[in-house]
């Protein structure tokens, strides 16, 4: 019997109960500078004290030169001493290298000699581009492939005068350890010797982020390579404001801190101050929040002075083509012109060509526009399913979607609430409060002790509803079997009863909502993930925690009620299911049968199509309502 199908009985059964160096003296250093047979670089010889090291290739000797001296801490200062070679040894074993110089024949090299004699400014010639051994040597191959598109994308490579990019890999893929690569590589190389390509960088995040980011930087990069400012507003605004003042005004080698961790909601209020400095690289976390082109956050981050810029997230698509359009335009601004060009070019017929009604012709004429589309953006955008972590020694994972039949109680109440007056006005198209009615009906379906006070709700009573008596079985099963488990939920009041059931039967448990201080957050997850923990629950807001918290200490998640926006479900699912889990996980999504979330899940499904065919997608499905789909969800 497969783990698929005994799961599927399991839930069944509940629901029923040093470098080397070479020393030269002055004559053999003109002599080194002599162009060698064959087709080399062009050799290099650079005097730095006592010391003179070459970077000639194919020249027998090993590699010496360094772009910074090693042991060096980037934000620093130290004195002013450059050489003249790669900053990392492009021959070493297990070198990954993102750029090759071009090789000069021995005529380019006389040549570039005979200009140089006749008054015009010498070449520089360039250097290997290496990601860091610390970082090569713990990069997948999958990340090695992301890096190098990042490297071509924010230096023009891809495309002239383009230096932006979307980082859209599926959840658990290690977009964070990309990203840090990328940015440790500009800060510290370029292509000319001596000079790294950027020298400031923001990371934009959600506020429950800043810290994660900082640690990340500790983690992969050690505490004493990189110094990072983040803007977590710990010394209140003065503070802040004086370290961020600081920031835009240090240059060159005064720069003791290049990067920079704020919230979306930080940088809206100081982006008048960080726009009066250059930005070498932008980086916005979870960055379907630019999915509007007309918000504060939008505006605000686009008139920072950054040419190079990355997108990263794990569902860019969001509700329509424009929202895609907005992403797009964010990191390559122009790459699709004008939002009415978009519109009438792309947005238009590919809409048509999808609808039920639509002829041959322009179904034809839609797959047409979205190929042109897809052309154009794929360029741009790197995108990496979850499939791929099967192919590491991650376990495999089982998604299960249990139907859960209403009480006798549910029931009840759910058909008196829809045939009662007041939602006949509604679908008569009278009043103003559809999303309140609708609202009503999801948390019935959760206990009717959400909707109606008749019900006692200080103590959690899992015999009035479907799904509350399954978990409560379910627990009890898991517990014994030593399984931790994350439970989901939209709303904290449901989160309330989960809470009170725990207390009741003694079982460990810990929640993360809203409520909670950022800086209490992390502390709370390395409790759980901490496999001697007593905790086997974690109840979490799909809200607070569905970005970047890492519960691979559980193996079990129950994602109890769904969410309009297939994106936020998909995020929250990625909780337990990646890098660094070591069993096999197990995903069940609660749906109450023959009610509201039965129509939700199907809505889901059929904008998933939209997302397949373009990438991933989001809406905020609540918001608009025709008749005919209002009548539909309240039936």
């Amino acid at each position: 019997m497969s783990s698929s199908d005994s799961e599927s009985d399991f839930v069944g059964s509940c629901s029923q109960s040093p470098p080397k160096k070479v020393k030269l003296n002055s004559k053999a250093a003109k002599l080194a500078a002599v162009p060698q047979k064959g087709s080399i670089a062009m050799p290099v010889a650079t005097k730095q004290g006592a010391r003179i090291t070459l970077a000639v290739k194919g020249s027998g000797e090993k590699f010496v030169g360094s772009g910074f001296k090693q042991g060096s801490v980037l934000g620093v200062r130290g004195a002013a001493k450059r050489e003249m070679g790669p900053v990392h040894d492009p021959e070493a074993e297990g070198a990954i290298i993102l750029y090759t110089p071009r090789i000069y024949s021995q005529v380019e090299l006389f040549e570039m000699t005979k200009s140089t004699a006749l008054g015009k400014p010498q070449p520089v010639q360039q250097v290997h581009v290496v990601i860091d051994p610390v970082l090569g040597k713990v990069l997948r191959k999958h990340q090695v492939e992301g890096v190098r598109f990042l490297y071509d994308c924010l230096t023009g490579i891809k495309k002239e005068d383009a230096f932006g990019c979307i980082m859209a890999d599926e959840m658990g893929l290690g977009k964070t350890l990309q990203c840090i690569t990328i940015l440790w590589t500009l800060l510290r190389q370029s292509p000319e010797p001596g000079k790294p390509t950027i020298e400031k960088a923001i990371i934009v995040c959600p506020s429950s982020l800043v810290k994660n980011w900082s640690n990340e930087l500790k983690k992969w990069l050690g505490a004493h390579r990189i110094n990072s400012l983040a803007c977590d507003n710990k010394g209140g605004r003065e503070q802040s404001s004086k370290e961020l003042e600081q920031f835009v005004a240090n240059k060159g080698r005064a720069i003791t801190q290049p990067v920079l961790i704020i919230s979306y909601e930080s940088l809206r209020s100081y982006s008048d101050m960080l726009s009066k400095t250059e930005i070498g690289l932008l980086m916005c976390d979870e960055g379907h929040r630019l999915k509007n082109a007309d918000s504060q956050t939008y505006v605000a981050l686009n008139g920072l002075n950054a040419k190079r810029r990355i997108i990263l997230t794990g569902t860019p698509v969001q509700n329509d083509l424009v929202e895609y359009y907005s992403l797009l335009s964010f990191a390559i601004p122009g790459v699709l012109g004008t939002e009415s060009e978009f519109r009438k070019n792309f947005e238009n017929p590919i809409q048509r060509g999808r609808d039920s009604l639509a002829t041959q012709v322009d179904r034809d004429k839609g797959a047409e526009k979205l190929k042109e589309l897809l052309a154009i953006a794929n360029k741009f955008i790197i995108r990496r399913t979850a499939d791929l972590l099967t192919k590491f020694v991650i376990p495999t994972k089982y998604e299960h979607v249990v139907f859960c039949k209403f009480t006798p109680l549910q029931l009840e109440l759910y058909k008196s609430f829809c045939s009662s007056p007041e939602t006949k006005k509604l679908l008569n198209g009278v009043g103003s409060q559809p999303l309140k009615a609708i609202t009503l009906l999801k948390k019935l379906c959760n206990h009717p002790a959400l909707g109606y006070e008749g019900i006692q709700s200080d103590i959690c009573q899992p015999q009035f509803a479907g799904k509350m008596m399954l978990l409560h079985n379910m627990l009890g099963k898991i517990k014994a079997a030593g399984d931790k488990i994350v439970l989901i939920s939209n709303y904290t009041q449901t989160l309330d009863l989960f809470e009170k059931m725990c207390r009741a039967n003694m079982w460990g448990v810990l929640r993360l909502d809203g409520s909670m201080s950022i800086p209490k957050r992390q502390k709370l997850v390395d409790q759980f993930n901490d496999p001697l923990g007593p905790e086997f629950v974690f109840l979490l807001s799909s809200k607070a925690g569905g970005c970047g918290i890492n519960l691979v200490g559980a193996n079990r998640l129950v994602l109890f009620d769904p969410d309009w926006n297939p994106a936020n479900d998909a995020q929250a699912l990625a909780r337990v299911w990646r890098d660094g889990q070591k069993k096999t996980c197990f995903i069940y999504r609660f749906i109450a049968t023959g009610s509201i979330e039965e129509k939700i899940f199907q809505r889901q499904a059929h904008k998933q199509a939209l997302s397949n065919s373009v990438i991933d997608e989001e809406t905020e499905g609540e918001r608009h309502f025709s008749i005919d789909e209002l009548e539909n969800y309240l039936s």
